[in-house]
C-alpha cells in the first residue's frame, strides 16, 4: 500500500493501534485507512480504549480497506458520524500481484463528497475504483462478488470432475467453455490457472479468508430472510477443505474435494433444511408416504 503524508495505514493489531496513537500525537492526519483480517479486529481497532473512535477528530476520514460485515460498517459509520468523522468502506479485490502492480479493484461505500476526497488516494494502488453507493455498499458488492465467484468455481470444478470421469481433460473442457456462453473471469483465472493447472499456492487468497467472506454473505442472507443454497454449498466445501489441511492454500483448492469425491454430503433432512428447500420438502413427504419405494424394496 502506498502511504501519503496526509494518511496513515494500520492493520488491526495492538502494535498498530499504538503506532496510530504515536503518529496522531505528532500531527493530525486528515484520514486513516486500515485493512484488517476480520470484523473482530476492525471493532478492536476502532472501539478499543485507544482506538480510532477515541483519537479521531471532526473533519477527519476513516477508510476500511478490508472486507468487514455490512452491519459492522454501518454501525461504525454511525459512531464516527457522531464525532463529525467521515467513514468509508473500500474493500480491495484482485491478486497479490495486482497489489504489487497497483492495479487492485476497489468497491467503495461512502457519501458522494467523501468518495470525491478519497478517490485520488485509492487510485494510487487501484486501477478500478467503483463508487457503489452509501456506507456499506462497498462491502455488500465485494461480499456478493465473492459469493458468485465461489459458486462459479464450484460449478467449474463439478463440470471438470464429470468430464474427467468421461475421459475429457479439464483444459480441453475449459478451452471450449472460453469460446461459448460459459466464458467468464472466473473461468479464465480461477478455472485455467488453478482448477485446470492443479495449482493452489499459499500466500494467495486463502481458503480461510474466503470462508470468512462466504460466512458474511450467509449472515446477510439470514438477516434478510433469503435462502442462498449455492453459498451454503460453498461454505461446506471451504470448511471441509480447512478440516483437511488446506486452510492456507489458494481457495479454489476446493476443486480437489470435488475431484476426489470427498465433498461434504448433503445435510441431514432436518425441519430447518426442509423449510429452506421446497424440493426437499416434497422428497420428505414422498419418503414418509412410500418408505418401501425409497428403500428400493
Amino acid at each position: 500500500m502506498i502511504s501519503r503524508p496526509n494518511r496513515w495505514n494500520a492493520c488491526g493489531s495492538a502494535a498498530s493501534s499504538r503506532l496510530v496513537r504515536q503518529r496522531t500525537r505528532r500531527r493530525a492526519p486528515r484520514s486513516f485507512s486500515y485493512a484488517c483480517q476480520s470484523g473482530k479486529q476492525v471493532r478492536e481497532l476502532c472501539e478499543g480504549p485507544q482506538g480510532l473512535l477515541a483519537i479521531t477528530r471532526a473533519g477527519q476520514t476513516v477508510v476500511d480497506l478490508g472486507t468487514s460485515p455490512l452491519s459492522l460498517s454501518r454501525e461504525l459509520a454511525g459512531q464516527f458520524a457522531q464525532k463529525g468523522v467521515a467513514y468509508a468502506d473500500a474493500p480491495v479485490a484482485r491478486t497479490r500481484q495486482a497489489a504489487e502492480d497497483g492495479t487492485l479493484a476497489i468497491t467503495v461505500g461512502a457519501s458522494a463528497d467523501v468518495f470525491a476526497r478519497i478517490e485520488p488516494l485509492l487510485r494510487c494502488f487501484a486501477s478500478e475504483v467503483t463508487h457503489c453507493g452509501d456506507v456499506g455498499s462497498g462491502q455488500l458488492v465485494k461480499i456478493m462478488n465473492n459469493m458468485v465467484i465461489v459458486a462459479t468455481v464450484v460449478a467449474l470444478s463439478e463440470a471438470a470432475a464429470i468430464a474427467n470421469s468421461a475421459g475429457l481433460e479439464t483444459r480441453k473442457l475449459f478451452d471450449a467453455f472460453a469460446k461459448g456462453s460459459a466464458d467468464s473471469f472466473a473461468l479464465r483465472n480461477h478455472g485455467f490457472k488453478a482448477v485446470a493447472a492443479g495449482e493452489f499456492p499459499k500466500r494467495a487468497f486463502s481458503t480461510e479468508y474466503m470462508l470468512k467472506d462466504i460466512t458474511y454473505a450467509l449472515q446477510m442472507a439470514e438477516d434478510m430472510g433469503i435462502a442462498v443454497q449455492s453459498a451454503e454449498i460453498g461454505r461446506k466445501l471451504l470448511s471441509k477443505a480447512i478440516e483437511q489441511g488446506f486452510g492456507a492454500d489458494y481457495w479454489p483448492v476446493i476443486s480437489k474435494l470435488i475431484a476426489n469425491r470427498c465433498a461434504t454430503p448433503e445435510e441431514e433432512l432436518t425441519p430447518a433444511a426442509v423449510r429452506r428447500s421446497p424440493r426437499r420438502a416434497r422428497a420428505a413427504r414422498r419418503a414418509a408416504r412410500f418408505p418401501a419405494a425409497q428403500s428400493g424394496r
